[in-house]
């Protein structure tokens, strides 16, 4: 079973959505992280922040969205979360997530203690 990996403030975001959010998104990220399923219901690709990198979508009172990789065999990485304000992911999110997802690529496997 791969680990969960939060990068940067990526679980404390997580931590401040409502608590139904909350619960969705860790329940969709330990069923990836079991594979019990390949991709949630409700997701979508973004390339455009790295290759192989999904947004996972949730619908509470707010739209939340999760920025993650899990095409790497040791571990399932949270690069961003965040709360959706319009119809269209902000550039600073973007950058984010891709600020994080290059720091990964770039530490995978040395043992950082945080990314």
């Amino acid at each position: 079973m791969k680990t969960v990996t939060y990068c940067g403030s990526s679980a404390k975001d997580i931590s401040n959505f409502d608590t139904e959010a909350k619960q969705r998104i860790l329940r969709l990220l330990d069923m990836l992280r079991a594979a019990l399923d390949l991709h949630p219901k409700d997701f979508k690709y973004m390339g455009i922040v790295g290759e192989g990198v999904y947004e996972l979508r949730v619908r509470t009172s707010k739209q939340y969205r999760v920025f993650y990789v899990a095409k790497f065999r040791e571990a399932i990485y949270v690069l961003h979360g965040f709360t959706k304000k319009s119809q269209h992911t902000s550039q600073r999110d973007i950058e984010i997530g891709t600020q994080r997802y290059r720091y990964i690529i770039n530490h995978r496997g040395k043992n950082e203690k945080k990314i």
